[in-house]
């Protein structure tokens, strides 16, 4: 059965059919269509199940408001989950599918829910899952996590075959909004010589201006809006975008776009979607306004929809959403609904209208066209399960019973508007109440601002609570004047595009049917359609004890779903507000968080996909690694060789060899990854004294000391060899993967804190190749290379010196890693590759060795050295890894100082670090920890230590290990057991080893063959 009218329908071409499938079932609509429109047109009321009693659903509004339609779109490469019917635009080929039920959408087994309601109240989860406790991992988990959610996830193997881009924009003036509203500012902007961009989420300018009716300078809406579009698309100085939307606004004039760019034509040229990230002076928020729904019993029922929603399917789209309409109302603008539908050759078997005296002129013009209106009538409860089929109608006062029941096929309710607000609250712009269109609107006086302090967003039309056409564009007209002023603009004097539109009555604040409704209809009146969030739970959570609109927000779930409250907040702050006592100004509003509404993760990631999903970080040697066979290791965004194996060589075989190689002979390492900070200004010591927690300023031109840095909770974030290049330059090492984030923290400090200290920093990471020259005949090969001194004499341990080695210019420090003889040698980026090949060529005689980052970890573990990240997890002090003497006492302060003579962190039972053996030489578990006498308030075993790192030493020919325990130092050659989980693929035992308390230092503890 088609409901399509005979005539009608803006956006649709009658012309032209297009055939689509919803649930295997083929269809046709017209060009123009949306999805939702097409299905209307096809009499497909039914078109989704509610999330958490699968309540029958369907469509309840026309935009990306709509809580109900949510579909499953496409195939294969192209699948989509929870996509809205109201927003996607029909193509030929479309593949729809309902969600959330099974085995079907007319029958599905899930509607027992909704039968076991009055059991399901507000926080039925939080009361019924916590006991008892043992259930919850293998009964109620399971089971929770099987029903949650509502489309299916895209196949994880499936790659996605669209693609997606970002795009970067400077404008003077950004509106968003392309109704009249946003047209008028952006004109009168634009006039005043303004770089503007429009952009308009929809793929239609004008907004609601040509379904609600009245002229513009005594033209039909449609005629002025194409007049003004084409205007604009006449100047230089303006952009113009299409299903683009607003998605956020942020700090210092950020705001994030979203265009759908080829979503109506699959396979297009171009990409799918494009996330614009823009930076503008000034923000006109023309966002428009949405209408609320009505609280009665179910309002959820398919075919009650927004009288709003009714009008734009009926003349946009040509499309009855039903025959016979019953209108129930608080307010005039519904009326306009109710003679549309007429002039269509529509029944309206009645207007019920809640406010005892009725409307005003709207009204009349109703009922002069024989439409029937009941002033002070309401919706007691719509009859009907899967399809509307009859209202029951009462007094709205409460009093007398059931006075009529009215044969129908759809319900169109109107509550009122409420501004689109949330771009306006993104980034600080504060609310109002305003009692007489019972709705929250931007406070001008409390707008967000930038970084001068100035206002940056400005609000217009209904946006900001201006609802009727003369009034909308008035205001955008001065907003538009107002952002050019801004930015310094003189604009012409002239008046707003005058208007008329019928006047209207106030409405009256209805939150729900009728006014004193019985529970048993309270029950069954829905706030938040897709969480079947009802009046009643709102009502329960003001009882329980949640009086902040937050918790009743997460109490109850309401606007926590994926239309995030565009329905029903308003309606549920007025519900908890009512349940209070309390105003509902007092009560609030849940927090605005970007997007508006969703953006694919396509968009997010852009181009970032696939190789360039995270563009990985390459020193200047990493062709050499790559064709020597490396087996690589990620390091934050750098790859590094793990090891190099040889043919028939397992990596355990390989990391070996290159120990025992480095060890007697010669080994060398590509270091390059490592961070290197340029720290330089006349207060860079001082600066140095306050990141690290020993004395930099000391340090001596032509020296290097070890420095730990901690964050202010006292906690150590990283290490490094810090150098003195001169009197006030200093070059500070960190871990590979710390590089960026510790040039951020000194950066931050420096602008935030010690903003008037003269200290400039460069981040040189990549700007040096440097590579780790280790083992006996290390100083031999240099010596070989020839260029400079590098004698024990000249170049000391923890000294350094620029030079040349092999013609080619370096800077060598004396540090060592691995307690060998060492020097790591820093040349430009350019020369990297070349000089590490004169390095091989010249240490054949004593076959020199690559080695990879094991073989590292393992060396630097045998000589005790911590590691950041292994041996810390962000609880660990320095005191803690027995680091005490890098601890200066002669400073009076540096970062985390103060947070370190806490008293948790000076108790005397820390964990400490320690070495451990195991007793039969085996190799400890990684992560295992120490069980100790006793259980916990958890019944969970005590603990006494853990293990940070565990190795086999090819030098020690056993295993190692270092740990943080419990009194360790004090433990001394004492055995405690190490337990940990072994897991297979049937099941999980737990393993114990003994281990031997023992120096954290293996290998050379006298430091002699570093310091050759």
């Amino acid at each position: 059965m088609s409901t399509r009218l005979a005539k009608g329908g803006r956006f649709t071409d009658r012309d032209t059919q297009i055939g689509f499938t919803f649930n295997g079932k083929r269809f046709t609509g017209h060009a123009g269509d949306t999805l939702a429109s097409a299905l209307l047109a096809n009499d497909q009321v039914l078109l989704g199940r509610s999330y958490k009693f699968h309540r029958p659903r369907g469509l309840v509004a026309s935009g990306a408001e709509e809580p109900n339609a949510l579909v499953e779109l496409g195939q294969g490469a192209r699948f989509e989950p929870d996509q809205r019917a109201t927003t996607t635009e029909l193509f030929d080929g479309l593949v729809a599918d309902s969600q959330n039920h099974w085995p079907s959408l007319e029958h599905d087994v899930g509607e027992i829910n909704a039968r076991l309601a009055r059991f399901l109240p507000a926080g039925f989860y939080y009361k019924t899952f916590l006991w008892p406790r043992s259930f919850w991992k293998h009964l109620y988990e399971p089971v929770i996590r099987k029903a949650a959610g509502l489309g299916k996830a895209p196949h994880p193997e499936t790659r996605d075959v669209d693609r997606y881009e970002h795009f970067h924009a400077h404008v003077d003036l950004l509106v968003i909004g392309g109704g009249v509203a946003g047209l008028q500012a952006a004109k009168v902007a634009a006039e005043a010589g303004a770089q503007v961009l429009l952009l308009e989420q929809t793929a239609h300018w004008g907004g609601r201006a040509p379904v609600d009716g009245g002229t513009i300078e005594g033209m039909e809406p449609e005629a002025w809006i194409e007049r003004t579009v084409a205007a604009l698309e006449a100047m230089d100085n303006v952009r113009l975008r299409l299903r683009c939307m607003g998605a956020g606004v942020y700090d210092h004039g950020y705001v994030l776009g979203y265009e759908r760019v080829t979503d109506h034509r699959p396979g297009a040229k171009g990409p799918r979607h494009r996330l614009w990230r823009i930076r503008t002076k000034q923000v006109v928020t023309a966002t428009g306004a949405i209408e609320r729904p009505l609280s009665f019993a179910g309002n959820d029922v398919p075919g009650v929809m927004l009288a709003s929603a009714v009008r734009d399917y009926v003349v946009n789209y040509g499309v009855a959403p039903g025959a016979r309409t019953v209108i129930v109302t608080n307010n005039d603008d519904a009326y306009r609904t109710a003679m549309i539908l007429k002039d269509a050759g529509l029944e309206v078997p009645a207007i019920l209208d809640a406010r005892p005296m009725g409307g005003g002129a709207l009204m009349q013009q109703a009922r002069d066209m024989g439409i029937r209106v009941e002033p002070g009538r309401a919706v007691s409860k719509v009859l009907g399960r899967t399809r509307v089929t009859g209202v029951a109608t009462c007094n709205q006062d409460g009093t007398g019973a059931m006075l009529e029941e009215i044969p129908c096929d759809a319900v169109a309710m109107s509550g009122g508007w409420s501004p689109v607000v949330h771009l306006w609250s993104h980034c600080g712009g504060k609310l109002s109440w305003d009692n007489d269109g019972a709705f929250f609107r931007p406070d001008a006086g409390r707008a967000p601002t930038g970084a001068d302090g100035k206002p940056f967003v400005i609000a217009a039309g209904a946006a900001n609570g201006f609802l009727k056409l003369p009034e909308t564009l008035a205001c955008a007209d001065g907003a538009g004047k107002a952002a050019a002023q801004a930015l310094g603009h003189g604009f012409a004097e002239t008046a707003a595009p005058a208007a008329e539109v019928t006047a209207e009555t106030p409405l009256e604040p209805v939150w729900i049917m009728p006014r004193n409704a019985r529970p048993d209809l309270k029950m069954k009146a829905f706030l938040d359609y897709q969480n079947d969030v009802k009046v009643s739970d709102v009502q329960l959570a003001a009882q329980e004890g949640y009086e902040s609109v937050e918790h009743t927000k997460r109490y109850t779930t309401l606007g926590m779903a994926t239309d995030q409250g565009k329905l029903s907040n308003i309606n549920g702050l007025a519900i908890l507000s009512d349940a209070l006592g309390t105003p509902i100004p007092q009560v609030g509003t849940t927090t605005f968080r970007p997007p508006y509404t969703p953006i694919s993760f396509g968009a997010i990631a852009g181009e970032a996909r696939g190789e360039i999903f995270q563009p990985l970080r390459q020193t200047p040697m990493h062709a050499w690694h790559a064709a020597n066979n490396a087996a690589w290791e990620p390091v934050g965004h750098w790859r590094r060789p793990y090891c190099y194996p040889r043919p028939g060589e397992s990596k355990h075989e390989a990391v070996n060899r290159e120990i025992n190689a480095t060890r007697e002979s010669l080994g060398m390492l590509d270091a390059s990854t490592l961070g290197k900070i340029l720290v330089k200004g006349p207060d860079a010591g001082a600066f140095l004294d306050m990141l690290y927690t020993n004395k930099m300023s000391t340090l001596k031109v032509g020296r290097c000391r070890y420095g730990l840095m901690c964050n202010e909770n006292g906690f150590l974030m990283d290490d490094g060899v810090v150098v003195r290049l001169s009197e006030d330059s200093f070059l500070c090492h960190t871990t590979s993967g710390g590089a960026d984030n510790i040039h951020a923290h000194m950066e931050d400090w420096l602008q935030c804190e010690w903003w008037d200290w003269k200290v400039y920093t460069a981040n040189l990471t990549e700007q040096y190749a440097q590579i780790a020259v280790v083992g006996p005949n290390a100083r031999k090969l240099l010596e070989k290379l020839g260029g400079m001194d590098v004698s024990k004499e000249t170049l000391p341990f923890m000294a350094w010196a620029d030079g040349t080695l092999a013609d080619t210019p370096v800077r060598v420090y004396r540090i060592s890693f691995s307690g060998e003889l060492s020097y790591e040698i820093a040349v430009p980026a350019n020369r990297g590759r070349a000089f590490w090949g004169k390095l091989l060529d010249a240490g054949r005689e004593w076959n020199i060795t690559p080695y990879g980052t094991e073989a590292l970890h393992v060396m630097r573990a045998e000589k005790g050295f911590i590691m950041i990240g292994v041996e810390t997890d962000g609880t660990v002090i320095p005191q803690d890894l027995g680091l005490d003497w890098a601890i200066s006492k002669k400073k009076d302060d540096f970062l985390g100082k103060r947070a370190q003579e806490r008293p948790d962190m000076a108790r005397d039972d820390r964990w400490k670090l320690v070495g451990l053996e195991t007793v039969d030489g085996s190799v400890l578990p990684d992560g295992a920890y120490a069980i100790a006498p006793g259980r916990n308030a958890n019944g969970q075993r005590n603990t006494q230590g853990r293990v940070t790192s565990t190795y086999w030493s090819p030098t020690l020919k056993k295993g190692i290990a270092m740990g943080l325990v419990k009194h360790g130092p004090d433990r001394m050659g004492e055995v405690i057991s190490f337990t940990a989980e072994e897991q297979d693929h049937t099941s999980e035992t737990l393993t114990t080893v003994e281990a031997r308390i023992v120096s954290p230092v293996f290998y050379d503890p006298e430091g002699e063959k570093q310091n050759v």
